[in-house]
């Protein structure tokens, strides 16, 4: 339908007033449709507290690296030497010509080989906080998608034992109808009640789970996890999963975090090689005496005596190194339990995929001929009300099994699809339904 607004002489007037009306229309747009599983995504990141304190981190980090290349801060002296404390000049500054008031200031020369090390240590902090804050947004992805999921499914279910009910309120007035006439018996009655109540437990169950998933959705989104959700999206595996894992899966945080720690260990070892080396200090000092003599200035240098070196310096280099070991076992190690981890997700999706298409293929068509013919059967007056409460109960749970096969296999997407991290987000992406 087409509105035709009324002409005004001053148009610019009116330009506003159709901007604001259709900017409030879009926003009230946007809070009506329903939570995709892309947005409730988008949202978390957005929202979430831990991704602010993994950038507060690398910006320490960033701070630390900037001080890790300066020299250490002059130090400032100030003495009284020489200062008499018995005879006739006693406490006197001035008359004793060896007494001195000095003032000074000196600075530790650290070499710039050490310098230089510390700063690619605290550039590798750097680097390991970049990849704690790609993994904090991985883990917080894949928990609002396990969230959304969950509470999509368990509505699929609810809505299935609901769509239910109705038939078998009717199988009760059928069954009651038939008692009252002779035909039927008394314990028919009472196993069509019974199959009601089933069903009236069941959704009670499955509308608690519904809550509890919003609950956790509304941990990573906020009051939002009560909208309606949209379609679930059609799933398909990141293409990453085709390739060699072992390549990809250094991507993955843990091992991306646990080489980043293995290159912060070997940065340790270059710092302490370069203690190897002694840093040499220099002090320039201005002393006063009094009146009657002449000032003085000194000129000092001074160097550790590294003279047990193979018992301090060597041992902890050797230690540094030891670590370096350390970290690069437990990387490779990581790294392993991962890509086994990853192998058997990949299993279970196969083996689900599989028995979807069983399930599709023969268990539902067979068990909803099951209960057409029991209820052709019945009708006919030739099969017992039990046997269509069986049919019924036997394609409820089958349909029932298929979305819990549905659903098992969509936390195994979930976990796969935010297991490493992605610059452009489209490794992937879901496809969403039509």
């Amino acid at each position: 339908m087409i509105f035709y607004l009324p002409r005004r002489r001053n148009g610019l007037r009116l330009a506003p007033s159709i901007a604001l009306c259709v900017a409030l229309g879009t926003q009230a747009a946007l809070a009506q449709s329903p939570l995709s599983l892309e947005r409730a995504v988008a949202a978390a990141t957005g929202r979430s507290q831990l991704v602010i304190a993994a950038d507060a981190q690398a910006r320490a980090a960033r701070e630390t690296a900037t001080a890790a290349g300066q020299l250490p801060d002059p130090v400032l002296k100030l003495g009284l030497n020489n200062l008499p404390i018995d005879g006739p000049d006693r406490y006197s500054v001035t008359r004793d010509f060896m007494t001195m008031r000095s003032v000074g200031v000196m600075q530790e020369l650290t070499r710039a080989d050490k310098r230089s090390a510390r700063v690619r240590r605290a550039e590798r902090e750097i680097e390991l906080a970049q990849v704690t804050r790609q993994a904090t947004i991985a883990d917080l992805q894949r928990d609002t998608a396990l969230a959304w999921l969950e509470r999509s499914y368990q509505e699929s279910m609810q809505e299935l034992l609901k769509s239910q009910i109705a038939q078998a309120e009717l199988q009760v007035e059928a069954a009651q109808t038939l008692y009252r006439s002779g035909k039927g018996s008394q314990a028919e009655v009472f196993a069509a009640r019974g199959t009601v109540e089933q069903l009236r437990d069941g959704i009670a169950q499955v509308e608690r789970r519904v809550a509890v998933a919003s609950t956790q959705l509304g941990r990573w989104i906020g009051d939002g996890a009560r909208d309606s959700l949209a379609p679930r999206p059609r799933l398909t595996l990141p293409a990453w999963t085709e390739g060699a894992l072992a390549d990809h899966l250094a991507r993955h945080p843990q091992v991306a975090a646990a080489t980043q720690q293995e290159a912060i260990a070997d940065s340790d070892a270059a710092v302490a090689r370069a203690a190897r080396s002694a840093d040499w200090s220099a002090e320039l000092q201005y002393s006063q005496r009094g009146p009657a003599y002449s000032n003085m200035v000194s000129i000092n240098l001074s160097v550790p005596l590294q003279w047990d070196q193979k018992n301090r310096q060597d041992r902890e280099l050797a230690a540094r190194l030891a670590g370096v070991d350390e970290a690069r076992a437990r990387r490779e190690e990581l790294q392993r339990a991962h890509e086994a981890e990853v192998r058997a997700m990949l299993q279970d999706w196969r083996s689900h995929e599989e028995r979807l298409k069983r399930y599709d293929a023969s268990l539902l068509p067979l068990a909803t001929q099951r209960g057409e013919a029991a209820l052709a059967s019945y009708r006919a007056g030739s099969g017992p009300l039990t046997a269509v409460l069986d049919a019924r109960r036997g394609e409820l749970e089958v349909r029932m099994e298929r979305l819990r096969i549905e659903m098992d296999r969509a936390r195994i997407w979930a976990q796969l699809n935010y297991l490493l991290p992605s610059h452009d987000g489209a490794h992937g992406k879901p496809e969403a339904l039509q």
